[in-house]
């Protein structure tokens, strides 16, 4: 369980630190037309930095991967949204500051997650069948129309919108890849899982770049958090088996409430904006 653990605060080191590489490129990429524009992830992909982001990014699936075939969604999922304390320790390396609000949540979380890592037990999923895989794909197809919908929406409801389809994707992914039996090859090729794993990951990073390119970061990233957090960790605990050290559940439910509240008290950290230079004007003698 130790082991799951490790991997689940490396994949959020991981998440986190690429948020901040990936935050100048995504600010210095043109925002194309309006709505969802599936050539944001094309322009993106010509800053180095988003693809040494994108590159930790991989590193942090392999060991979130490793992490959900171990322990619980609902640890999983509230480790990684402490990667915007990550994030925000991080982002003070782009001359962002952090004030005692930020501090205390960085804190708050890493209290979550030992609570956490106290309640869990170290599992495996239950099998499910083909059935539980084609509702996965029928939920990333609604997810896919709605994230259209979302980004044709009023600016009012459309940051929101999308950040929130993000964080359901990203759940999707989290899902997909618990029920993933066997990272052999040939198993990965031939279980429907997988493809839910990449077409889901695909949409979430396109709805969530979105919505950071036309409205609030905050407003954005914590819809994210709340999609990706609260709606796998109830598919983990309704269908897939997930449970806590026996009389450990209250331990699990506060863990669980403080790592993800504090995560949205960091949400504005989810992509950190440069500052702009501000020019100085040369004097002019008379």
């Amino acid at each position: 369980m130790w082991w799951g653990l490790l991997c689940a605060l490396g994949a959020a080191c991981a998440y986190g630190v690429a948020s901040v590489m990936q935050s100048v490129a995504a600010r210095a990429t043109d925002t194309g037309r309006d709505g969802v524009d599936p050539k944001l992830l094309v322009r993106v992909l010509g800053q180095w930095k988003f693809v040494l982001g994108l590159s930790l990014d991989v590193l942090g699936f392999v060991a979130q991967i490793a992490a959900l075939h171990v322990l619980p969604l609902f640890v999983v999922q509230a480790a990684l949204a402490a990667s915007l304390a990550v994030t925000a320790v991080a982002a003070r390396f782009l001359g962002v500051r952090l004030g005692k609000r930020e501090w205390v949540a960085v804190g708050v979380v890493c209290a979550g997650l030992a609570l956490l890592g106290a309640a869990a037990e170290s599992e495996g999923s239950d099998p499910v069948g083909l059935g539980f895989r084609l509702a996965l794909v029928g939920v990333v197809a609604v997810l896919a129309v709605a994230g259209i919908a979302a980004g044709r929406a009023s600016r009012r409801i459309r940051t929101p919108a999308l950040g929130l389809v993000a964080g359901l994707c990203f759940g999707v992914v989290a899902i997909a890849g618990r029920i993933i039996p066997s990272l052999a090859p040939l198993d990965l090729l031939t279980d429907l899982a997988t493809y839910t794993v990449a077409i889901a990951g695909a949409m979430a990073m396109l709805f969530y770049a979105t919505a950071l390119q036309r409205g609030s970061v905050t407003t954005s990233t914590a819809m994210m958090v709340l999609g990706e957090t609260i709606f796998p960790s109830l598919v983990g605990v309704l269908a897939l088996g997930d449970r806590t050290r026996p009389g450990f559940a209250v331990v699990a439910v506060a863990g669980f409430a403080l790592a993800v509240a504090a995560a949205l008290a960091l949400a504005r950290f989810g992509e950190p904006a440069t500052e702009p230079r501000t020019e100085t004007k040369p004097t002019v003698f008379p």
